[in-house]
C-alpha cells in the first residue's frame, strides 16, 4: 500500500470556538498520519466556489443531498460576507491509506448515536426539525472523499496559497487604540516523538489565552536557524554556568587528589569551563530543535531542513506576549505553575514542550528567521504530485 496525501479543511466555527487543538489531537492520535503540512487562508469567493464544485459529485440522491448540505455550508461561512473574510485551517497528513484513515476519524455527518469516536460527533451538529428539514448545520472539518479528490482539492488550494494564505494579521478587527501585537509560539520536537494527543493539548492550553491563531506552519528547523534563533542564549548560559562548572571542576579534582580547591581556584576553573560548559549546553539545544549538533554538522547540511518536527503558530491580541508567556510558565516545569504548558507536558529545562517568544520584538526577529511566511505547503503539494 503507497503513501497518500490527505487533507483536514478545519472550519471557522472550529477556530473561533478554539477547539482547533483538540481537533489536532484527535486526528494525529487516531491515525498516526504524518503532519506534513499547514496553512491558514481567508478564501476569496472565487476559491470557496472552485472548492464547492468539486464537493458536490454524487449521482446518488442520498449522497448528493448531503454534499449539497456542505457546498451551502462553505459558500455560506467559509466565503467571504459583508465585508469578513473568515479564517480556515488547512492541514495536510501523510501516510499509507491517508485518505480513509482521515475520514474515519473525521466521521460521518448523519449518525443515529453520536458516541464521541469521530471529530463530528463530538464537534459537529446536524440539527432538524419535526419535518426532517435540516435547521443547523456545522460540519467541525472537512475531509477529502477519495485520493483523486484530495489531489484535486490541495492543487486547488495550494495554486491560492500565496495569494489567500499565510498570516491572516489583517482579518481580526480590534478596537481603535487596543495594544494589539502578534507573537510566535513553537510546539516543540518532544511533542512528535510518537503520535499522540500532545500537540494539540498543547495548543488547547493556549487557547485560553484568548488570542487569535493568524499563522500556522509545519517547521524543521535547520541548525543554521537554531543557531540563530537561540543565539542570544549562548552568552548567557556561558556566563550562567561558570560557578556550577568552577564547583563541578573543584569537586572531580579534589576527589582525584584529595586535594583542597580554594575559593580563588574554584573561581579561575569556572572561568576556565563555564564557557566550554555553557556551549555543550547550547549546542544540545540547537540539536534538541534541529536534530545534529553545530559541532557536528558538515556545512553543506547546515542550511538543510532539520530532522525535528515543530508547529509555528503566530497569535494575534491584545497583549499577546504576556498572556502567552503566562500560560506557557517558567522555563523549569519543576518551578511552573499548575495548569500551565510547561508544568503539563514538560519533562526538563530543556525539553519543555513549548517556546514562546518574550517580547514584540523578538517575536519578530524568531519569526524571521525561521520564515515564517514561507510557504511549504505549496512546494509540499506540487512536489508531491509531479512524481
Amino acid at each position: 500500500m503507497s503513501e497518500e496525501l490527505s487533507y483536514v479543511l478545519v472550519t471557522p466555527h472550529s477556530i473561533r470556538k478554539s477547539r482547533t487543538g483538540a481537533i489536532l489531537s484527535r486526528l494525529i492520535s487516531r491515525t498516526a498520519l504524518d503532519l506534513v503540512a499547514a496553512r491558514m487562508f481567508a478564501p476569496s469567493q472565487e476559491l470557496a466556489d472552485a472548492f464547492v464544485a468539486s464537493l458536490v459529485t454524487s449521482e446518488d440522491p442520498a449522497h448528493r443531498g448531503i454534499q449539497e448540505l456542505l457546498r451551502r455550508y462553505v459558500l455560506t461561512n467559509v466565503a467571504p460576507s459583508h465585508g469578513h473574510n473568515p479564517r480556515v485551517l488547512l492541514l495536510i497528513f501523510k501516510g499509507e491509506d491517508a485518505v480513509e484513515k482521515i475520514r474515519t476519524a473525521v466521521g460521518h455527518i448523519l449518525h443515529g448515536d453520536p458516541t464521541g469516536q469521530t471529530i463530528r460527533d463530538t464537534f459537529g451538529d446536524y440539527i432538524t426539525d419535526a419535518s426532517g428539514a435540516v435547521t443547523y448545520f456545522e460540519p467541525a472539518a472537512i475531509a477529502p472523499q477519495c485520493v483523486e479528490s484530495a489531489k484535486r482539492d490541495l492543487q486547488l488550494w495550494a495554486a491560492h496559497s500565496d495569494k489567500e494564505g499565510g498570516i491572516l494579521d489583517s482579518t481580526i478587527h480590534f478596537p481603535t487604540g487596543a495594544k494589539v501585537e502578534k507573537t510566535l509560539v513553537l510546539i516543540k520536537p518532544d511533542n512528535f516523538r510518537v503520535p499522540s494527543t500532545r500537540p494539540g493539548g498543547v495548543m488547547d492550553v493556549f487557547s485560553r489565552s484568548g488570542l487569535y491563531i493568524v499563522g500556522f506552519k509545519v517547521h524543521r528547523m535547520s541548525v543554521a536557524q537554531a543557531e540563530q534563533f537561540y543565539g542570544p542564549v549562548l552568552e548567557v548560559l556561558m556566563e550562567k554556568l561558570k560557578d556550577h562548572s568552577g564547583e563541578l571542576a573543584a569537586k572531580a579534582l579534589e576527589s582525584e587528589f584529595g586535594l583542597p580547591i580554594s575559593s580563588d581556584t574554584r573561581e579561575k576553573l569556572g572561568e576556565l569551563f563555564g564557557p566550554i560548559h555553557g556551549r555543550e549546553n547550547w549546542e544540545q539545544i540547537v540539536k534538541f530543535m534541529a536534530g545534529r549538533k553545530p559541532s557536528d554538522c558538515p556545512e553543506e547540511l547546515r542550511n538543510a531542513p532539520g530532522t525535528e518536527k515543530c508547529i509555528a503558530l503566530v497569535y494575534q491580541g491584545v497583549d499577546a506576549v504576556r498572556k502567552t508567556r503566562e500560560v506557557l510558565g517558567p522555563t523549569d516545569p519543576s518551578k511552573a505553575p499548575p495548569g500551565s504548558i510547561r508544568r503539563e507536558f514538560g519533562q526538563t529545562i530543556m525539553v519543555n514542550a513549548a517556546h514562546a517568544s518574550d517580547a514584540a520584538e523578538n517575536a519578530e526577529r524568531e519569526m524571521a528567521i525561521i520564515q515564517i511566511d514561507e510557504n511549504n505547503f505549496k512546494t509540499l503539494v506540487e512536489e508531491w504530485y509531479s512524481r
